[in-house]
C-alpha cells in the first residue's frame, strides 16, 4: 500500500482559493488512481473528485464540477485539488485516497479506494 499525506488545508473566506497537496510515498505512485474525499460534521464522507493513473481522465462530483480541479505530478509523488470559489457548503476535512490499478479507470466510491490519508481540515467563512 502507499502511504499518504494531505496538507494545504484552512481558513477561507468565500468566495476564495485553497490548493490542497497529497504526497504518497513508494515508487509505484504512477499506477495508483488518486481521488479527493470530504467529509464535513455530522456527514457522511463523500466522493469530490478523481483522476487516473495517468492522469488523463478526470471526474468530479456536481457539486465541484468547474469550481475545483484535480491534477497530479508522478515525477513528484503528488496529487493536487485546486479549489476555486470557495462555499460555506465546502467545510469538510478533505482526503487523500489511492487505488491500485491496471488501466486508466477512474473509480468514484468510497470503498474502492484502498489507501487514505489523515485528512485536512477546509474551512470556508462566510
Amino acid at each position: 500500500q502507499v502511504q499518504l499525506v494531505e496538507s494545504g488545508g484552512g481558513l477561507v473566506q468565500a468566495g476564495g482559493s485553497l490548493r490542497l497537496s497529497c504526497a504518497a510515498s513508494g515508487r509505484t505512485f504512477g499506477s495508483y488512481a488518486m481521488g479527493w474525499f470530504r467529509q464535513a460534521p455530522g456527514k457522511e464522507r463523500e466522493f469530490v473528485a478523481v483522476i487516473s493513473r495517468s492522469g488523463s481522465n478526470s471526474y468530479y462530483a456536481d457539486s465541484v464540477k468547474g469550481r475545483f480541479t484535480i491534477s497530479r505530478d508522478n515525477a513528484k509523488n503528488t496529487v493536487y485539488l485546486q479549489m476555486n470559489s470557495l462555499k460555506p457548503e465546502d467545510t469538510a476535512v478533505y482526503y487523500c485516497a489511492a487505488r491500485f490499478t491496471y488501466t486508466d479507470h477512474v473509480p468514484r466510491s468510497l470503498v474502492d479506494f484502498g489507501s487514505w490519508g489523515q485528512g485536512t481540515q477546509v474551512t470556508v467563512s462566510s
